[in-house]
């Protein structure tokens, strides 16, 4: 009898850890926003300023919404916000360039955020600031 409820025992611990969920699963994205332009570097009132981000999926899922914005760090006034639709739903990776022109000095925020279908989902912000003389 010891025998037999050993070897359940065994049957049970050998099923229990086999149905676990992995951890390291793909199906979640990995949302990235690697900003590549502006760079932290002092500008210059009517200078243009290049925007260049790439927003990613490492898992090679799809980016479903992003946006880019930029406010002033100081007041919070914003000067930039877009996409006019978040919603790109690009497989893999979005490239999102722009230019526009820098017509008020202040400490500036450039803000990418990316995130799944639902809002919050995944989400991701990388950020990175300037100052406009």
């Amino acid at each position: 009898m010891k025998k037999f409820l050993f070897l359940t025992l065994l049957t049970a611990i050998f099923a229990f850890n086999a149905c676990k969920d992995d951890d390291s699963s793909s199906d979640e994205p990995d949302y990235h926003a690697h900003i590549e332009s502006p760079d932290t570097a002092d500008k210059a009132v009517s200078d243009m300023l290049h925007i260049h981000v790439n927003f990613e999926d490492h898992n090679g899922g799809t980016v479903h919404h992003v946006n880019v914005r930029i406010y002033n760090k100081d007041t919070g006034s914003e000067i930039y916000n877009k996409p006019t639709d978040a919603h790109v739903h690009a497989e893999g990776e979005y490239l999102f360039e722009d230019e526009i022109e820098l017509t008020t000095a202040g400490h500036w925020v450039l803000e990418a955020k990316v995130w799944g279908h639902d809002d919050g989902v995944a989400e991701v912000t990388e950020s990175v600031e300037f100052h406009v003389n």
